[in-house]
């Protein structure tokens, strides 16, 4: 019977199926993981001006590596060259010299990053539950939740987190120790900040329980790799310690709570008000402060009035509809630990090696350098960052476990004696499992599982209908004319370009050249001394952009050396500070300079005569700083 061959496919351990089998679960976790990246590629390749909304900050700069003047002197090329991790900027440096584009890299890597992770993903799971099926499914899940974030699609540092440390999760149960050792290496040299996490874990490894209370434990490799990998980590991190990039200082918890930039509404959000949902947005649920993962519990303002902070009328009341605990990762993973105290009724519980204490430990490392990073803000960056990318890890494997489990308990309860199935006595220590081709599920048991795995195989769709994209690649597309990138690509390399057009923050990407200052995402407050410069840049741009003196023009193009000067036609509409991101992210900088414009005062720029015009179309022109600072001296 088809019922009787199931089990035995689906369950059996690897010691109990051909080498193939396994290979056939591997080959399909891996055709899982290319599938996703499927839409992705056809968004990156859909058009000539495609780009990954962090690639424009963290890739933009390496340009340099194939022609070495373009950005001379830029300051964004330099700060974000001189802070990016050594191992990353290799990385790129030597596609770059084998003639590879950086830009054509950042959009090939996101699937051969997500393809090593999932085998690395697929190879740790057996090492805890040696099922096939086991390491399919939670490998699926990983999948599914790297795309419900922006962070392996981005090519940057942060997407070879995923890779590197299931890789070092592999080898460190597989307990292989120059893997293990080499993957601690390159978790430093591409990510530091998880590399904290991983010397937690080595030291956490070093206890294990007697009864109730924990001791040292007297397996000697535990105490091998931990000095070995604690050696390789300090190593690693010692340069990060000792450079100067010259951009500091790093910003103090004190200084950020009297920055704009940290508070709402904000790009680089993370303090928020002190109502009611405070300790919700704040600590739980906050893009960069808060310790659940961005996508799995976010809060909106709405309506249940009663969750309105009574003592302060006047914050806005809020709902919880988008707290999604409910996603599949997170309930199966947080039932794991009731499947294994539950074996009696989920046999295969008995299967689960020591091995999965190892996802305990991550948590608790994750959540104690959590706590330390709010602790001394922001020295260890930012708090998020210690937990977001562990506990997505560790919610997929451990969910991939229980949903093995369960589906090995529905099966045995479909047989014909399922009381004598679920108390049926298997040794821990045996690796043989139970003859499961003797358990032949009854229809409906085989029917319970397949709705079961078709949801969970389909549940992002339904978060499309909802209007939460999946998957998530953050692609940006140029809105400009062709023609105006064509424009700036054939002016000199050195030329700077100045403008508060949203587009600008595209143009170091697709035309190769620089730009006087940046709008969202180029603002990055960590180090005072790159963004002070930033902030005054743009207060001098706004300014000059919007004075009636001709004198503040051509004073702010001699200060920064601008070429040309990048405008929209709605530049100077009343609205226009109303829906423009970077006049809205300095709003606090204008003053009534908003109002100056809405009663009718006149820019100087308005009254540039036509000559001045080096390009324009029925969105943009662009203005020849040298014809304008003429025509400033010629009427001051």
């Amino acid at each position: 019977m088809l019922t009787s061959r199931v089990h035995p496919f689906l369950l059996n351990p690897v010691e109990k199926i051909p080498r193939s089998h396994t290979l056939l679960w591997f080959s399909l976790s891996l055709g899982v993981a290319f599938l996703f990246a499927v839409p992705a590629l056809q968004q990156a390749f859909s058009g000539d001006y495609v780009v990954q909304d962090d690639a424009r900050q963290h890739v933009f700069w390496m340009m340099r590596f194939r022609d070495p003047e373009l950005f001379q002197g830029n300051l964004y090329a330099d700060y974000f060259q001189a802070v990016a991790p050594w191992g990353y900027t290799t990385f790129y440096r030597v596609f770059a010299v084998l003639g590879l584009d950086p830009m054509l890299l950042n959009k090939l890597l996101p699937p051969i990053l997500a393809m090593v992770a999932t085998g690395f993903c697929f190879g740790t799971v057996l090492q805890i539950l040696p099922i096939p099926l086991a390491g399919f499914l939670a490998s699926f899940l990983l999948n599914q939740t790297w795309w419900m974030k922006d962070d392996i699609i981005s090519g940057t540092p942060v997407a070879f987190v995923y890779p590197i440390f299931l890789a070092f999760l592999y080898f460190l149960l597989k307990r292989s120790l120059l893997p293990c050792l080499a993957a601690i290496a390159l978790q430093g040299l591409f990510y530091p900040q998880v590399l904290f996490i991983i010397c937690g874990i080595l030291l956490m490894r070093l206890l294990c329980w007697d009864g109730r209370l924990p001791r040292l434990t007297r397996d000697r490799w535990h105490y091998k790799v931990a000095i070995a990998g604690l050696c390789v980590a300090f190593a690693v991190l010692l340069p990060y310690a000792l450079r100067n990039h010259g951009f500091g200082p790093t910003v103090t918890g004190a200084t950020a709570l009297t920055m704009p930039t940290f508070w709402e509404d904000k790009w680089s959000e993370f303090y928020v008000p002190r109502h009611i949902e405070y300790y919700l947005r704040y600590w739980l649920c906050g893009k960069r402060a808060g310790m659940m993962p961005e996508e799995w519990c976010t809060v909106e303002y709405g309506a249940l009035n009663w969750l309105t902070d009574q003592r302060d009328p006047t914050a806005p009341p809020i709902f919880l509809s988008r707290v999604r605990f409910g996603l599949p990762q997170v309930l199966f993973g947080l039932l794991l630990p009731l499947g294994l105290r539950l074996r009696r009724w989920v046999p295969l519980g008995y299967q689960v090696k020591d091995q999965v204490w190892v996802l305990l430990q991550t948590i608790a490392v994750s959540i104690g350098l959590f706590f330390l990073a709010h602790a001394v803000l922001f020295k260890l960056h930012l708090p998020n960052r210690y937990t977001e990318h562990t506990f997505r890890t560790v919610a997929a494997i451990a969910a991939g476990i229980t949903l093995t489990l369960l589906i090995d308990a529905l099966l045995r309860l479909g047989s014909a004696d399922p009381v004598q199935a679920a108390r049926e006595p298997i040794s821990r220590q045996s690796s043989a499992y139970p003859a499961a081709a003797a358990i032949a599920p009854q229809p409906l048991a085989l029917a319970l599982c397949g709705v079961l795995v078709a949801g969970l195989l389909t549940y992002p769709l339904f978060l499309r209908i909802k209007e939460m994209p999946f998957p998530i690649t953050d692609y940006v597309v140029g809105t400009a004319s062709p023609a105006l990138y064509e424009f700036f690509a054939q002016q000199p390399k050195q030329i700077q370009i100045a403008s508060i057009a949203p587009e600008v923050n595209n143009l170091p990407s697709f035309t190769g050249r620089s730009i006087v200052v940046g709008g969202k995402g180029y603002a990055i407050p960590y180090h005072l001394g790159y963004y002070n410069e930033i902030v005054q840049r743009s207060k001098d741009l706004i300014f000059a952009q919007y004075s009636p003196n001709l004198a503040d023009v051509r004073q702010f193009i001699q200060t920064y050396r601008v070429d040309f000067w990048l405008l929209e036609r709605s530049a100077f509409r009343s609205n226009y500070f109303k829906r423009n991101p970077f006049l809205l992210e300095y709003a606090w900088m204008l003053g009534d300079l908003p109002t100056k414009i809405e009663n009718g005062s006149q820019p100087a720029l308005m009254k540039i005569p036509k000559r001045c015009i080096a390009y324009q179309d029925p969105q943009f022109y662009v203005l020849k700083a040298k014809c304008v600072q003429k025509f400033a001296k010629n009427r001051g």
